[in-house]
């Protein structure tokens, strides 16, 4: 495991737009502390097994507005570890065309 030294030097991790017209978009993080980086979450595509905090509309949209996880800085690698998911789901999509 990485020391926190280590992890703060790790730039690519971690970005902030406070002009955006909707930061922060999430409530429950510190502001220092939330990140844009995965604004758009790439684990939405995994539905249900995204692991966050979502809930469906009565139209049956998933809405992620409650969830904070993508946006919590220290999750950076607990979303980059789901992406050979993501992978699978695009291969399998794929072949299935």
């Amino acid at each position: 495991m990485e020391n926190q030294k280590e992890r703060v030097t790790r730039h690519y991790m971690f970005f902030q737009n406070k002009e955006c017209e909707m930061f922060p978009c999430h409530t429950g993080v510190p502001e220092e502390s939330f990140n844009c980086l995965f604004c758009y979450c790439p684990l939405y595509a995994l539905g249900e097994a995204c692991g966050g905090g979502f809930t469906y509309t009565q139209r049956g949209i998933k809405n992620c507005s409650g969830c904070t996880f993508p946006h919590r800085r220290e999750n950076y690698d607990a979303v980059l570890a789901r992406f050979p998911e993501l992978a699978e789901l695009a291969r399998r999509r794929d072949h299935d065309k």
